[in-house]
């Protein structure tokens, strides 16, 4: 007897899969605080416009799940670390502690003003209350730091079971992917590692990689040491204000939540994960001059990748691939040196912040700056200065930050208003001048930059019985200059609005829905005609859990339709099942997911679990299923093995990608395998 195919397994998995969908309203069981942050984090961070890399942040939270922050202790800066506390919930937990005294137990959250029953059972994972013998003390010995520290290796292989058409002349390397992650950590006090990768199509050992990986990161970040609060060596991130400056972290988009807009707070961070782009190298340290005064400083030094023609740079590589001859030609082929600080002044209620930046690259930067692109960055020399505060008035949270560039200004300003326990409303406000310059900024907005918008977003968040919840917000944004595909200033507006229902701690359902109107050049008119696009998204969620069993089942359809244009409306639709099951150290999950669409724009997203201090959300476009089967074992707290089989199989095309990522074949099979161990 013949043995089935991998494709045959997979489709039989993919109808037992959907075959289950009607069976999720039937389970009963304690909901895992595990699935209500997944949930939380897929609404924070399946945007378009936010950055995919959130390693480092989806690290600190897996670490304050081993290490909870004492509350009675609690800094503003570590209480911002965890995305989904709200401004003035960090404010009210603060205030609650100063003005009460130290908690005596966990159930007192119960007494913060602001403070729901969803948001505690999220934030219970993440704090604790200890005795004031257990609290705090002065910066460990080096003896302590070396007998009590944690280690970790953190091992990862990407193995594809397809060529792609690179590899027959153009990749220097082999198709295996894989990275190897060392790490020590204190508490919050010490953390030092490093970090190497190689992509998939670059060289190892060989060729311009003969140190081995293609590329590394290290770093030491010592915290507590009396006056020097922070002190960051080698590879670090920043972040202050509300991002026009200096930004990063979770945060700073739009989302189904009132989190989703809430910048990560002032905070000196390590940089451990494999992005190749968006980090410093150098030094940085915070020092406490006063009880309400601190002050940052930093410097960076790095190669960066790019083009350079005639003594200038023409453009910037991001990517930090170098699998062929022209790419690994890209590397380090100029010098972006960064140095600035920031001072921060603090009450109880107020404070103060100014943050100032200098960079300059090692020669001119000349981008080709198309029309649309006539006041966008370049140059040599550049700098950021901004002003940034925050302000609380009972129920009322106000933050704001002013910036002033090279070119250009920027202006951020957010109210929060609590009114009760359960009701908790927003406004935004953002002026981004077309000609303003911020190379490190992200902050709130449409676009992923914080330069040529302007805009008002108003949202809220409120619960008006125990098993609901509802959010709605509405951002109405212009653009003062042309943007890419729009030849003319224009403007636009976006609706959201979402449901959710918990009628007992072992079922939710939320259903959201998303209306966008933009402005696009009609095809064809050479710009000449601009007319808006329309894009409705609904979104539907159901999960269910009983015992060691979770279902959950997701469906989302997408209509996109551009006035003017004689193609009929686009449509696309995707329907996702995932089966998970534990037993003992084990842990299995299956997943299937169908996909329709009829073009690029009516594309889909299917979030999926995957390794570990990743967030995986894919998209789709054409018509075709995706199945996965993710294997996880926990040993004794000392080793985690997972292993994540994947296939996708589209039934529109013959073959899938161009260039030297064309896959021939309309199926993509790949296996991911990662390893954890931890002494």
């Amino acid at each position: 007897m013949s043995t089935p195919s991998f494709s045959t397994v997979f489709r039989k998995a993919v109808a037992s899969l959907l075959c289950l969908c009607c069976l999720a309203p039937a389970l009963h069981a304690q909901t895992d605080t595990s699935l209500l942050l997944e949930e939380n984090l897929e609404q924070l961070l399946m945007e378009e416009n936010i950055p995919p890399d959130w390693e480092d942040e989806l690290e600190e939270l897996a670490h304050l799940r081993q290490s909870p922050i004492d509350l009675n202790t609690a800094t503003r800066q570590q209480l911002e670390q965890i995305p989904f506390l709200t401004d003035l919930q960090v404010e009210n937990l603060l205030a609650h502690v100063y003005l009460h005294g130290p908690l005596q137990t966990i159930y007192e959250l119960q007494l913060v003003e602001g403070l729901d029953k969803h948001t505690i059972d999220l934030l219970l994972p993440f704090v604790c209350v200890r005795p004031p013998q257990a609290r705090a003390k002065p910066f460990p010995s080096l003896e302590n730091i070396m007998k009590y520290g944690r280690h970790e290796v953190l091992a990862r292989f990407d193995v594809p079971f397809y060529t792609r058409r690179g590899y027959e002349k153009n990749y220097l390397g082999t198709p295996l992917y894989h990275s190897l992650r060392y790490s020590f950590r204190y508490g919050d006090r010490v953390e030092a590692g490093v970090t190497g990768e190689k992509d998939a199509g670059e060289p190892f050992f060989a060729l311009h990689n003969r140190q081995g990986y293609d590329s590394y990161s290290y770093y030491m970040v010592l915290r507590g040491m009396g006056r020097l609060q922070t002190l960051a060596l080698g590879t670090y991130r920043l972040n202050y204000g509300q991002g026009l400056a200096l930004g990063g972290g979770f945060g700073s988009g739009k989302g189904f939540s009132l989190s989703a807009a809430r910048p990560s707070g002032n905070a000196i961070r390590k940089h451990a994960s494999t992005d190749e782009y968006n980090y410093f190298r150098g030094a940085a340290a915070e020092v406490r001059l006063a009880s309400v005064l601190c002050a940052s400083l930093f410097y960076s030094h790095r190669r960066m990748d790019g083009v350079v023609e005639d003594g200038e740079i023409t453009s910037i590589h991001k990517t930090g691939l170098h699998r062929t001859l022209r790419e690994a030609g890209k590397r380090g082929t100029f010098t972006l040196q960064t140095a600035g600080g920031h001072v921060d002044y603090k009450q109880k209620t107020f404070s103060l912040g100014a943050t100032g930046l200098y960079y300059f690259f090692d020669r001119p930067y000349e981008p080709v700056r198309r029309t649309y692109a006539r006041y966008n960055l370049h140059g040599r020399n550049f700098h950021n200065l901004a002003l940034d505060y925050r302000w609380r008035i009972g129920p009322f949270s106000l933050a704001g930050e002013a910036a002033k560039g090279t070119q250009g200004h920027a202006f951020l300003n957010r109210l929060n208003y609590e009114p009760a326990r359960d009701w908790r409303f927003q406004l935004i406000h953002r002026y981004y001048a077309h000609d303003y310059w911020s190379l490190y900024g992200h902050a709130f907005g449409e676009g992923s930059t914080p330069q040529n918008e302007n805009g008002w977003y108003m949202a809220a968040e409120v619960s008006p019985w125990e098993q609901w919840r509802f959010f709605g917000s509405l951002d109405f944004f212009s653009f003062p200059w042309w943007r890419y595909r729009v030849s003319k200033p224009s403007q636009g507006w976006e609706g959201r609005m979402q449901a959710a229902f918990s009628p007992s701690r072992t079922f939710t359902l939320y259903a959201n829905y998303r209306y966008k109107r933009k402005e696009r050049d009609v095809a064809g008119t050479g710009g000449k005609t601009t007319l808006p696009i329309h894009h409705h998204r609904a979104h539907l969620r159901l999960n269910g859990t009983r015992g060691p069993w979770l279902l959950r089942t997701t469906a989302d359809y997408n209509h996109f339709h551009a006035s003017g244009e004689t193609a009929a409306p686009r449509h696309g639709w995707q329907l996702t099942q995932l089966c998970a099951c534990t037993f003992a150290f084990l842990t299995f999950t299956v997943q299937g997911t169908y996909f329709d669409t009829d073009d690029y724009d009516s594309r889909v997203y299917a979030y999926e679990r995957g390794l570990l201090y990743t967030f995986y959300t894919p998209s789709f476009s054409g018509r075709g299923y995706r199945c996965t089967v993710l294997l996880r074992g926990d040993w004794g707290g000392h080793l985690t093995v997972l292993a994540k089989l994947g296939q996708t199989t589209y039934l529109d095309r013959e073959e899938i990608g161009t260039g030297n990522d064309l896959i021939a074949g309309n199926r993509k099979t790949d296996l991911q395998v990662q390893a954890r161990l931890t002494f």
